[in-house]
């Protein structure tokens, strides 16, 4: 009968791809028994939505079999999200990563984006939460199917938020009537920031996606200084022009101390609904070029695709609406890629102080 030092040995061959280490050495599996050749584990991943479960199973099960009198190997595939001991410090316990989403300008579909990176972590099996911070055009609510929640309040005096598709959704657009404009200066939107953080259930979440608004105001950097980011995700669309503003919001991502998970290109082919057939409607590289002149990975692109926009209006973002659609595969694989980016920062880097920007 095999041995249990002898399948770990055989296991320690195998390596997580992203971490290049072994995952014996990680503490990626758990739980082995061996009984009559039988050999059953816990392979237990940095992330529910890991881009590469299958070939890493594949591989552990290829491994194990090649140990002398091994008959079979059953494992089970699960996660466990590392937290950022920062986060928890002045958070607390429950939320472990957060995750911004920016853009340098408007019109890039940065909440189109978020919204469907935070269902596919969802769906995916994550926790997660999506933090509405753009106070001037909360679209959040209508995009989750949640518009029209009026939240209250506990004996604590915090909020629960609903939940749209699996996430949690907190936005001022639950706060405020509709049409009214968000009129404030610095100190109260930092109050907003602050409250959303603290004052709202979030319970146990494995990433708080924040939709931020477009640019690098007063919002950006209260989000910023009053939580050590797990890292920031940059969204552009192909134009030289919208590149061009977006080399800003990475400037200023450098500057108080937020590392880059990656660039997302929106809206880049277009695939037409009759043919099928792709075209390029804008110019395109300019994102890859971005994400390479500033040491961050290229994340993917989402094709221009009328259901995107449309799915969002209806309250349903595209990953959940239509899974089987060139988008919904895109955001799918784009959120797992985040996800992978967000592992290797927590194992590889280590936290960086909140730095202050002055007035």
């Amino acid at each position: 009968m095999p041995s249990k030092e002898e399948v770990l040995k055989a296991l320690s061959t195998c390596q997580e791809p992203e971490l290049h280490k072994d995952i014996v050495t990680l503490g990626m599996v758990q739980n082995l028994e061996v009984h009559g050749g039988v050999v059953t584990f816990d392979y237990v991943l940095t992330t529910p939505a890991c881009p590469l479960k299958g070939i890493m199973q594949l591989e552990a099960e290829e491994a194990v079999k090649k140990v002398p009198g091994v008959k079979d190997v059953k494992i089970k595939m699960t996660a466990n999200v590392k937290a950022s001991a920062q986060i928890a410090n002045i958070l607390g316990p429950g939320i472990k990563n957060v995750i911004a989403v920016g853009s340098g300008k408007g019109g890039v579909g940065k909440s189109t984006v978020a919204a469907n990176l935070a269902v596919s972590l969802a769906l995916d099996g994550a926790k997660v939460g999506l933090m509405d911070a753009d106070v001037y055009g909360p679209n959040q609510p209508q995009m989750m199917g949640v518009a029209g929640f009026e939240p209250t309040v506990d004996k604590d005096n915090k909020m629960t938020p609903p939940v749209g598709h699996g996430v949690k959704v907190m936005s001022m657009g639950f706060l405020m009537q509709p049409d009214q404009p968000v009129i404030w200066r610095g100190p109260m939107l930092h109050g907003a920031i602050k409250q959303f953080l603290t004052d709202v259930v979030w319970g146990e979440l494995d990433y708080l996606v924040v939709d931020l608004p477009p640019g690098t105001g007063d919002v950006q950097i209260s989000l910023c200084q009053s939580v050590p980011l797990s890292g920031a995700v940059i969204v552009t669309t192909p134009q030289s022009i919208a590149v061009s503003d977006v080399r800003k919001a990475v400037a200023m991502f450098k500057k108080l101390n937020v590392g880059l998970l990656g660039v997302i290109e929106n809206m880049g082919e277009f695939i037409c609904p009759h043919c099928k057939k792709s075209s390029e409607i804008f110019s395109h590289g300019g994102a890859k070029d971005l994400a390479e002149k500033n040491g961050a990975p290229f994340l993917g692109s989402v094709p221009l695709d009328p259901s995107v926009c449309q799915s969002g209006e209806n309250g349903t973002p595209i990953a959940v609406a239509a899974p089987d659609s060139a988008p919904a595969k895109a955001f799918r694989d784009l959120a797992r890629k985040v996800a992978a980016q967000v592992s290797i920062r927590n194992a590889t880097h280590r936290p960086l102080e909140i730095k202050m920007v002055k007035a």
